[in-house]
C-alpha cells in the first residue's frame, strides 16, 4: 500500500465515524496546492545533475501550513502529499495554528559533499521561495536536512524576501533557532510515553523499552525514558540492534554514539541482534523510531509488545494495525507521538514573530502543557467512543480542520 493510500484508509475511517459528507471528505482530502520543480546543481566534478523537488501544501483552514523538508532517495510526490495530509492532523492534533506541508528533494544527501548539499539547498529554494513564507509556508528540518541546511535556506529565502527569519524552523540557536528543538520530537515521544503508562497504571521501573532506531528521535527519547526510570533493554541503529535484558546504560550508549560519529557499530557492553529482531523481543513497550513500514502482516504475529508508541511516521501498516488492535495492543498513533518536533516548532516560530527570546526550561515547559493536553483529550475521546487511540487522534484533527473550513466560509 502506497503512502498516501495508507493515510487516505485512517482519514475514511475517521470520517466515517463523524459522518462526513462526501464533498467535505473530498475538499479536506485535496491538497490545496502540488509543486514539483527542477533543481539542477553543479557536482564538484564539474558534471550537471539535475534533481526533481517537491513541496505539497495540504490545507491552511487553521493557519499557515507547516512541515519538513527532507532530501532522500525515497522522496516522491506520493510520499510528500501523503506526509502534508500527515502534517494538517498532527498540527490540528495538538491544537497549534497550522496546516500541514511537506517537501523535499530526491537525493541521497549522504552521497554529496557539504557544499553539494548547500548549492541542492540553495537551488530548491530558488525554485519554490515564491510559495513559501512566514505567513503561507514554514518548512523544518527532516530526513537528510539539519539546522545548518535550515539557515542556508533562510539565507537564500531572504535574499528574495528581506529580513524575516519566521520563514523556517529548525535553524541554529544561534540564528534566530529555539532552544529545545532538537531534543524535541524525541523528548514529546519520552513525555508520552509516560503520560500512556500512567492511563494504563503501569510503573515505569517494571517497564522494559525496546526502541528501534537511535537518531536523533530515538536517542533523545532513550534518554528521557532512562532518566524517568524506564528500563530500556535494546536500542538500535542502522549498524544493528543492542540487546540487555538487565538493562542498558543509556548515559554509556549515549557517549559511545557521540564518540563514534552517531554510530552503535560495535558497543561491547550488548548482545547484537538484528534491527528486526528488535521489534519482536518480549517487552512491555516497543518504539519504531527510525522508518516507517516495519510492522507489517508477514511479521505482526511475531510482535508482542502491548504498548507500541510511533515515534516514527507510519511504522505500522495499516493491515498490520487491524491485527494488533483485535489483539488489544495499545497503539500511540504517529500523529500524536511524534508531534513535539512540530510543537517546539511553533515555539521557534512563535519567538520569531515577537523578536523574543525563551529559555529552554520555559519551552520544556510549554510542551508538556501543549502534550499532556492532547493526550488527554484523544485518551478521552478513546474512551467516551471505545474506539483506538489512533482513530481518536484522527477524529479529533479532522473535526478541528471541518470546523475551520466551515467557519471561514468555503
Amino acid at each position: 500500500m502506497k503512502a498516501f493510500e495508507a493515510t487516505e484508509l485512517y482519514f475514511t475511517r475517521a470520517a466515517d465515524h463523524l459522518q462526513l459528507d462526501d464533498s467535505m471528505r473530498k475538499l479536506l482530502l485535496t491538497p490545496k496546492r502540488q509543486v514539483q520543480v527542477q533543481v539542477p546543481v553543479e557536482m564538484d566534478n564539474g558534471e550537471l545533475k539535475t534533481l526533481l523537488g517537491y513541496r505539497v501544501q495540504h490545507d491552511d483552514a487553521r493557519g499557515p501550513m507547516k512541515g519538513g523538508l527532507r532530501f532522500h532517495s525515497d522522496v516522491d510526490l506520493d510520499e510528500v502529499r501523503a506526509l502534508a495530509t500527515l502534517m494538517t492532523w498532527k498540527t490540528a492534533v495538538v491544537d497549534i495554528p497550522y496546516g500541514g506541508a511537506k517537501g523535499g528533494v530526491n537525493v541521497d544527501s549522504r552521497s554529496l559533499s557539504v557544499r553539494e548539499l548547500e548549492r541542492v539547498s540553495r537551488k530548491f529554494i530558488d525554485q519554490i521561495h515564491d510559495v513559501i513564507g512566514p505567513d503561507t509556508d514554514i518548512p523544518a528540518p527532516d530526513m537528510g536536512t539539519n539546522a545548518e541546511v535550515m539557515a542556508w535556506i533562510r539565507n537564500q529565502w531572504e535574499k528574495y524576501h528581506g529580513f524575516n527569519p519566521a520563514v523556517i524552523t529548525g535553524k541554529p540557536v544561534e540564528l534566530y533557532g529555539a532552544k529545545g528543538r532538537e531534543e524535541a520530537t524525541g523528548r514529546g515521544v519520552g513525555i508520552l510515553s509516560f503520560k500512556l503508562l500512567r492511563r494504563l497504571g503501569r510503573n515505569p521501573h517494571e517497564t522494559r523499552v525496546a526502541i528501534q532506531g537511535f537518531g536523533n528521535v530515538g536517542s533523545h527519547a532513550a534518554k528521557l525514558l532512562a532518566e524517568s526510570d524506564f528500563n530500556v533493554v535494546a536500542v538500535s541503529d542502522i549498524s544493528g540492534g543492542y540487546y540487555q535484558p538487565d538493562g542498558l546504560d543509556i548515559p554509556d550508549v549515549l557517549r559511545y554514539s557521540l564518540d563514534h560519529q552517531g554510530s552503535l557499530e560495535g558497543y561491547p557492553h550488548a548482545q547484537r541482534l538484528s534491527n528486526e529482531a528488535i521489534l519482536e523481543l518480549d517487552v512491555e513497550m516497543l518504539i519504531p523510531a527510525a522508518v516507517g513500514g516495519v510492522i507489517h502482516k508477514d511479521n505482526v504475529a511475531r510482535v508482542t509488545a502491548p504498548m507500541i508508541v510511533e515515534a516514527a511516521n507510519g511504522p505500522i501498516n495499516p493491515d498490520a494495525d487491524e491485527i494488533l488492535e483485535q489483539r488489544g495492543t495499545i497503539v500511540l498513533p504517529d500523529i500524536l507521538a511524534n508531534a513535539g518536533g512540530v510543537t517546539v516548532s511553533y515555539f521557534e516560530w512563535v519567538q520569531n514573530r515577537q523578536h523574543y527570546k525563551w529559555g529552554l526550561d520555559r519551552v520544556r515547559q510549554e510542551l508538556d502543557s501543549v502534550l499532556s493536553t492532547a493526550f488527554e483529550e484523544v485518551w478521552q475521546e478513546s474512551q467516551q467512543h471505545k474506539i483506538s487511540l489512533r482513530l481518536a487522534a484522527y477524529v479529533i484533527a479532522i473535526r478541528r480542520v471541518c470546523y475551520a473550513t466551515k467557519l471561514s466560509g468555503v
